[in-house]
């Protein structure tokens, strides 16, 4: 149950063939996403478990979940835009019905990315489930 947004990262990880290109792919969708504002890199919005300093700032407005977020490392801004196309917009249902660790296996990212960014990525996932419970 993945997002428009989210298929439409799965389509182009299958275009690209070289994990170099999908990583360079992944620090792109880091950048390309909006700056978080200084005021909200506090300590109640840092996840912790995170070798890099990653910060999450989760709304549910209405029934529907949105997030903002930032890192200072460039592959987890990535993995933040992923984790955005993955869960922004849906309904507070709909987020705990997201199979993160299935969506990530399709992009074959579990497989390439290091234990300490697994960790963080699933502090992050924690995050964002927990604030819908």
């Amino acid at each position: 149950m993945a997002t428009q947004a989210f298929e439409d990262i799965a389509e182009t990880f299958e275009f690209l063939d070289d994990w170099e290109d999908r990583y360079a792919h992944v620090i792109d969708m880091g950048r390309e996403m909006a700056p978080l504002d200084d005021a909200f890199k506090v300590p109640a919005t840092k996840v912790d478990g995170c070798a890099s300093q990653v910060w999450l700032v989760p709304k549910v407005e209405d029934g529907v979940f949105t997030f903002e977020g930032a890192s200072d490392a460039m592959i987890v801004s990535g993995l933040i835009a992923i984790l955005h196309a993955l869960y922004n917009d849906l309904s507070v249902a709909d987020v705990a019905a997201v199979d993160a660790r299935a969506e990530f296996e399709r992009l074959g990212l579990n497989d390439h990315l290091s234990a300490q960014r697994s960790n963080g990525l699933r502090a992050m996932i924690e995050r964002i489930r927990s604030v819908t419970a």
